[in-house]
């Protein structure tokens, strides 16, 4: 296990310190700059994704789909943030309610 720490923190640290000396021409570039700009999104969309459907790596549909679900019909109707936040928790916690 601590193999695997250390490693994995060498590598993060050796990514770090050459990423420094990467010519700017590659850090202009529009392509890497478009990619650069989807990256946060598809970690976060691929972290909700996970939360939302898996339990100990096993896909699962139980109340948080239908909270998520009720976020995604808020947020496509332009509602304020904490409506999407409180009906999302709401929906859940009726869903997980009257399932058990």
């Amino acid at each position: 296990m601590w193999i695997a720490v250390l490693g994995t923190s060498a590598i993060a640290f050796a990514l770090k310190y050459f990423g420094h000396s990467v010519p700017e021409k590659y850090l202009t570039n529009p392509r890497a700059l478009r990619i650069n700009i989807l990256i946060p999104i598809a970690l976060l969309s691929a972290l909700v994704a996970v939360q939302t459907l898996t339990v100990k790596s096993k896909l699962v549909v139980d109340q948080r789909l239908a909270g998520m679900a009720v976020a995604v019909v808020a947020l496509l109707l332009k509602a304020p943030f904490p409506v999407v936040v409180l009906g999302s928790a709401a929906a859940s916690a009726l869903t997980f309610h009257y399932l058990k």
